[in-house]
């Protein structure tokens, strides 16, 4: 109480935040019964018949568990992979730009696409890629190469769903990383320059390994979302299409599915529930590596 009183600024700063996350992370962590129960609107969240673990049992005997699990982690750690390295890259070259209205208009234009919606993005994506009329294959069909059913072969996706991913995020990621260069001691580079250092080696000499505690928070920050797909991606250009399924279903649209289509709030609770579990033991594994590695680093 002594400290809330000399430091009650901070503490009101803080108010709102704490309301936040009690409101729509801790209350609703009661809702958690409900993967053991066949609910019913009638008995509701806490009346409803107990059942359980014959909503795990259900979602593990449909044989989605694995695939759904397996995707989403491949997905994420693609995407975490990517979304660092051009993150990175474009946060140095643009570091790098010695003129002034051209690193604002570089950053800004990268920028653009994190304020653009999945959905606008999807309808975008399917006009380029529809097989009768988008402009790729119109584009093929100009010079006589036959047409590709994008929206029919898996294949592709692995390629389009990282490269939208990083369209999207690199100019976000970007500039955090640029905060972190920006905060690097001039003098440093200074001092390498007077010793003969060229660009590439002041970058990967003293940049690089300068932004390495920013990489590692931002890493493990990245791994507690390594189970939560990006739902409005996959949803958004995916949808419902079968043929796709198989290659692109992540627990989140599983749940959502489960939910929606099938009104199985007991089956949409396990599943959340299992990816929550997962998240956490991941989360947990990861810190202990980096506190093994760098004991400052880590989490806690």
């Amino acid at each position: 109480m002594k400290d809330i009183r000399s430091n009650w600024l901070l503490y009101l700063m803080f108010a709102p935040i704490a309301v936040y996350f009690i409101l729509f992370a801790y209350v609703p962590m009661a809702g958690i019964v409900m993967a053991f129960e066949s609910y019913t609107l009638k008995g509701g969240i806490f009346l409803s018949e107990w059942v359980n673990f014959d909503n795990f049992h259900y979602f593990f005997a449909s044989g989605k568990a694995m695939l759904v699990t397996r995707n989403t982690i491949v997905y994420n750690v693609i995407f975490l992979g990517c979304y660092t390295f051009f993150s990175i890259v474009a946060a140095v070259f643009i570091s790098e730009i010695r003129k002034k209205w051209f690193k604002k208009l570089s950053q800004t234009l990268m920028f653009l696409p994190y304020f653009i919606s999945w959905v606008t993005v999807s309808a975008f994506v399917y006009n380029f890629l529809n097989y009768e009329y988008g402009i790729v294959n119109k584009f093929l069909g100009y010079f006589h190469v036959e047409a590709i059913d994008i929206y029919s072969n898996a294949s592709y996706w692995y390629l389009i769903l990282p490269f939208l991913y990083v369209w999207k995020w690199v100019g976000y990621g970007s500039v955090l990383y640029l905060a972190a260069i920006v905060g690097i001691d001039q003098e440093i580079y200074e001092a390498a320059t007077i010793d003969g250092a060229s660009r590439f080696q002041r970058i990967m000499r003293i940049t690089l390994p300068l932004l390495k505690p920013t990489m590692i928070i931002l890493i493990l920050l990245g791994i507690g979302r390594i189970m939560r797909g990006e739902f409005d991606m996959f949803y958004q250009l995916i949808g419902n299409n079968g043929m796709l399924m198989n290659a692109t279903d992540i627990i989140d649209t599983l749940a959502f599915r489960s939910l929606v289509g099938m009104a199985d709030f007991g089956m949409a609770s396990a599943v959340g529930f299992y990816q929550s579990v997962l998240t956490l033991f991941i989360i947990l594994f990861a810190n202990w590596l980096v506190r093994r590695y760098d004991r400052e680093q880590a989490l806690f």
